[in-house]
């Protein structure tokens, strides 16, 4: 095929394999960002709140106020660490983040509620990180809720044999209610790891093929070898080859790593076919591979090769949804996000993960993975065989 001839590639490719795994910069490369990343990710990187410590201030001090209390103890949301006297001392544990959140019982809070009017309680939460702040105060709402649930049933109890005593015969009450059942599909739990840990997947294939495609490349302009390439008979085709297949290689042999580590480690569900993520991880490593044949074309140095690595990592990580969502984003940088690979990918790897999906419903972002990456294959070839002729 167009002369090429298989053995001078495979040669390439034995040359490094071998030069990957001798190079110690290389290993670092190949080794310790996936296993850095996947136990930071999987493992610390949690945005679940549970046993949130709180801070209790009853001003009531009554059978209401500390009925109350029990349903915020009783919650796994919750965990009473704190009994402070005064707000001045709530405040001062809000600013020494001691506490999450304070909630503060006001006074007449038991006479409101015999009453039957409303009662108010006042919850003060740290703001600092929007996120936390936003859960705790919606499992605050709903042990709220719970409580303010459980009394109006007490009081229709209550309120129905209080009549039927008065009447001296049993008698129908239709009460009318409104119940919400709320059922989660994909991420059940709605564990932030089964969310986050195929993202790194994503992330750790793309920083590595890219990194050490640019990187193989420029090592041999860097120690004089490109020159001795060139005045062989290999051609600038095998020679692309030659140095791209080991990547691709190494990167199909991360993603089924990556992968079983998620599966079997992390306990994060994959409810799809293996085989279309193979194919979709192929579609990927177009792009990657050659976004580093591009940036070997432009880099010196190996050092120049690292920094033109992560100039385009670190925009393509801001704009995948890896932990922002692309639907808050402002339009304009939506459009953008659009030219940028690693979102394709990691949308499929998630819906492959967590939904189940298939090809039927991955095949627009594949055709976009394959479009993007034979466009940047033919620039950067072209670019390879310009700085080689």
């Amino acid at each position: 095929m167009l002369g090429i001839r298989w053995e001078r590639i495979r040669e390439i490719v034995r040359k490094e394999f071998r030069q990957v795994l001798r190079d110690p910069r290389m290993r670092t490369v190949l080794i310790v960002p996936p296993i850095a990343q996947s136990i930071i990710f999987g493992f610390a990187v949690n945005m679940d709140v549970e046993h949130a410590r709180i801070a209790w201030i009853d001003s009531d001090r009554t059978v209401q106020s500390r009925e109350l209390q029990a349903a915020f103890a009783g919650s796994r949301s919750f965990e009473i660490t704190h009994f402070p006297e005064s707000d001045s001392d709530a405040g001062e544990l809000l600013d020494r983040g001691e506490v999450m959140a304070v909630v503060r019982v006001l006074p007449n809070f038991g006479r409101e509620i015999l009453r039957g009017e409303t009662a108010t309680v006042q919850l003060l939460v740290d703001g600092a990180n929007s996120n936390t702040a936003s859960i705790v105060r919606e499992y605050a709402r709903r042990a709220v809720g719970q409580y303010s649930g459980s009394l109006r049933g007490g009081q229709q109890n209550r309120n129905a044999l209080a009549r039927t005593q008065g009447r001296g015969a049993p008698i129908a009450m239709q009460l009318p209610s409104i119940r919400t059942e709320t059922r989660v599909w994909f991420n059940e739990n709605l564990l932030s790891r089964n969310y986050f840990v195929p993202g790194v997947v994503v992330n750790i294939i793309a920083l590595v093929t890219l990194m050490l495609t640019a990187l193989a490349i420029v090592r041999e302009k860097e120690i004089g070898t490109m020159e001795q390439l060139i005045v062989t008979p290999i051609q600038p085709l095998e020679l692309m080859l030659g140095k791209t297949i080991p990547f691709a290689l190494l990167g199909l042999v991360q993603m089924v790593a990556l992968t079983i580590l998620a599966r079997y480690l992390f306990h994060v569900p994959f409810r799809g076919s293996g085989w279309v993520l193979l194919v979709a991880t192929i579609l990927f490593l177009l792009t990657t591979l050659g976004i580093g044949l591009y940036i070997s074309t432009i880099s010196r140095t190996q050092q120049q090769a690292m920094m033109a690595t992560f100039f385009f990592f670190f925009p393509a990580l801001l704009l995948n949804g890896f932990a922002f969502p692309i639907a808050s984003m402002p339009q304009p940088v939506q459009w953008v996000t659009y030219l940028n690979p690693v979102r394709y990918f990691m949308e499929i790897v998630r819906g492959v993960f967590l939904k189940g999906l298939g090809f039927g419903d991955l095949w627009p972002q594949m055709i976009a993975m394959a479009v993007i990456g034979i466009s940047v294959i033919f620039v950067s070839t072209r670019r390879f065989h310009k700085r080689l002729d």
